[in-house]
């Protein structure tokens, strides 16, 4: 399926409609929208938007072809695959004969986002219900166009036909359709194929359009074109918070072709191609305010302890607030720990890379904006851009094309917005693109973040007591996993300022506080003089964490060689999502040298039932490569208000050398439904690579990146 040319900026679902022809759509009723899982963007979304009503999702027209709605972004993790699989398994029809048609706010129902590995979970099952009411609709049409009894009849190949009789007698959805439209409601009692029976979702098909993306004959935002469409290129601050004091643009304005754009403190220039724009935004002569004092990346850490937002904390309490009552009188004495340990890990702010920059063309029609851009929230983004143009958003549509990587990096609109500005004032359609730099400067980052872990544990490698406290990086994953005898579990979450805009990436704070968790659990068992795998299975209750703690040992051999000087075995493992990860990591060490090379790298993985074997391992795999980054080398440098690392150059990401061997096990649990596997299989790589180095050289690192400059002895 190639990549659609870009729509038409007028053309309405109605239109839309008309060019699919007549033909059988099933509706759904939607629960209200999700929260978002970050920032403002958390709050429900207010208004009549959210989709609490029946809207569309699937059409089938007169020539059996079927084509989906869903406001899911395609950014890389294949969910245009796997929701095309769910649909193709209930109607009985082959991938290739459905379209997915994704993240068109003019077309399908409104969507919260792209995140916090919800599309599995949420609208995969979604869409079995939708395509399997579908396919009741078509068996009762079936029944009476064959005069059959509907028991009698079997689906296949987008047919439906008597069973055991000659298929050339079947029915087809087109015949089935003759040209009407109607609509059935659908709502969760809606029967679905079982996991266990499933013949297409289940298996590795291939990825949708991949052949497009191979090639390169899929459009980015980046590589779209519109007739008369011009570039853009935006004047940046020279630091945080900086602001113009004066400006000489009269050297821009001389140049063929560039018109220069200022609204306030927005200033840049236009001009007929991007090189030509990028050297008339370079000839404006600025004078910016000297910028407020701020941290840098050399302070940061004792910067978040001080700077805690007034009732900006969220604490919890497992186990009750006090120990329990033997005899409902009196209460039971806290067990007494034999050994106790308190420590303090820390995290680097990091940016989240993406293959493709933030890129925008926008083009303005009459009174009708279209932005085509890459977004994870497309409703999110035409929101943003209605606050920021002043416009209702029913004057808006946004189109995201399958897009380079997010990471959860791409929540927010400001490529879109700026691209829609320029165009507003040029009345020409505008492309504009990031460049790697000001993706490193302008985008938001991970959070850095500070986490105090106290635990108590008996001899026996009982844990008798657990305190978590997180400054800045976030809540997510922040509960322990692991059963406290007789004692308190208490975590706390403290919102700080800070001096860089933060935002969602991948798994949230899950990583920094796995990592905490997990290298503090490697110093309780080291303290004990226990196994690291024993302390942890003596103290998990929870049976399919145990069983991916178990799988991933079994497969990586754990037990079965020891430690010898710079050669180390590390293990971590946790839940998030309603997924499960466990990873054992084999590294080199040498204090000497400052070397560390991680040789491999093993996952076991539950998520439910597997709906792509393929590409399931490929996300874990991918995952494991970017976790590594973060874990070793990965952080944001800033001083003075200004980031000092903004290239790839000096900013440091995995390269084809730093990659292990990698082994991948999946626990395929058709009992249970599937979760998304996007994020959390990046949470076990740092702490088990941090255990490994530990075992090899017997230095613990308690901050990420753990090794930026090789290890010190």
């Amino acid at each position: 399926m190639e990549t659609p040319l870009p729509a038409r900026a007028g053309e309405s679902r109605r239109d839309f409609f008309k060019t699919l022809g007549s033909g059988v759509m099933v509706l759904f009723l939607v629960p209200a929208a999700l929260a978002q899982e970050a920032g403002s963007a958390g709050r429900r979304r207010r208004g009549a938007q959210a989709p609490s009503e029946v809207s569309a999702w699937l059409h089938i027209g007169e020539d059996g072809a079927v084509t989906v709605f869903t406001g899911k972004t395609e950014v890389g993790q294949n969910i245009r695959t796997s929701l095309t699989q769910a649909v193709a398994e209930e109607l009985r029809v082959p991938v290739s004969a459905i379209k997915m048609l994704m993240a068109d706010t003019d077309l399908v129902p409104y969507d919260a986002g792209t995140f916090g590995s919800q599309t599995t979970s949420q609208m995969a099952s979604r869409l079995h219900r939708v395509a399997a009411a579908a396919r009741e609709v078509l068996l009762d049409k079936a029944a009476d166009y064959l005069k059959a009894d509907r028991a009698s009849l079997t689906v296949a190949d987008g047919k439906i036909f008597k069973a055991n009789a000659d298929r050339r007698q079947a029915v087809t959805f087109g015949q089935l359709t003759k040209g009407q439209k109607f609509t059935k409601t659908v709502d969760d009692s809606t029967v679905v194929t079982p996991a266990s029976q499933w013949t297409i979702a289940g298996t590795s098909v291939p990825k949708v359009d991949g052949r497009a993306f191979v090639t390169g004959r899929h459009k980015y935002s980046s590589d779209l074109k519109l007739p008369g469409m011009l570039f853009a290129k935006r004047l940046r601050p020279a630091s945080f918070g900086a602001n113009i004091v004066s400006i000489d643009t009269k050297a821009a304005e001389a140049m063929e072709g560039a018109k220069v754009v200022r609204e306030g403190d927005f200033v840049g220039v236009v001009a007929p191609g991007s090189l030509e724009a990028e050297h008339a935004v370079n000839a404006i002569k600025v004078e910016w305010s000297a910028p407020e004092e701020q941290p840098s990346s050399a302070n940061i850490f004792e910067y978040l302890r001080q700077n805690v937002v007034p009732g900006g904390g969220r604490g919890g309490r497992e186990g009750g607030a006090a120990p329990a009552r033997a005899d409902g009188n009196e209460p039971v004495a806290a067990p007494v720990a034999d050994q106790t340990l308190k420590q303090t890990y820390t995290v680097a702010y990091i940016a989240h890379t993406p293959l493709e920059p933030r890129a925008a063309v926008a083009d303005w029609k009459e009174d009708k904006l279209t932005v085509w851009t890459g977004t994870q929230r497309p409703f999110g983004v035409r929101s943003d851009l209605a606050n920021a143009l002043g416009i209702p958003e029913e004057r808006i549509r946004v189109i995201v094309p399958d897009t380079g990587s997010g990471y959860g990096g791409k929540h927010t609109g400001e490529a879109a917005i700026e691209a829609a500005r320029f165009s507003r004032a040029v009345g020409q359609p505008v492309k504009l693109v990031w460049t790697r730099q000001e993706e490193f400067t302008w985008a938001y980052f991970r959070p850095a973040g500070v986490i105090d872990i106290s635990s108590g544990a008996r001899n026996d490698g009982t844990l008798t007591s657990w305190e978590a406290t997180n400054y800045q990086s976030g809540n997510s994953g922040l509960q322990s996993p692991y059963k406290i005898s007789g004692g308190d579990q208490k975590t706390t979450f403290h919102s700080t300022r800070g001096p860089l805009s933060i935002g969602s990436y991948r798994a949230l704070a899950s990583t920094a506080n796995h990592f905490a968790r997990e290298v503090h659990m490697d110093e309780m068992a080291r303290l004990l003089k226990m196994d690291p795998l024993e302390f942890r299975l003596k103290n998990l209750s929870n049976e399919r964490l145990r069983a991916v703690f178990e799988a991933a040992a079994k497969a990586f051999g754990w037990g079965t060689a020891k430690a010898s000087a710079g050669h180390g075995f590390g293990i971590a493992g946790g839940t998030e999502k309603n997924s499960y990860i466990a990873t054992c990591a084999e590294v080199l060490a040498d204090t000497a040298s400052g070397t560390v090379k991680v040789l491999r790298a093993v996952t076991a993985f539950d998520c439910g039932a597997v709906v792509n074997p393929n590409h399931l391992k490929n996300q874990i795999e991918g995952a494991m490569m970017m976790g590594l980054g973060g874990a070793l080398f990965e952080a944001i440098e800033f001083k003075a208000g200004m980031i000092t690392n903004p290239h790839l150059a000096d900013y440091r990401v995995p390269r084809f050398t730093d990659l292990p061997k990698m082994e991948v096990v999946l626990i395929d649990r058709k009992d249970i439904a599937s979760a998304g596997a996007g994020e959390t299989p990046i949470v076990g790589i740092a702490p088990a690579v941090g255990n490994a180095i530990f075992d090899a050289s017997q230095v613990r690192l308690r901050s990420m990146p753990m090794v930026p400059d090789g290890l010190k002895g």
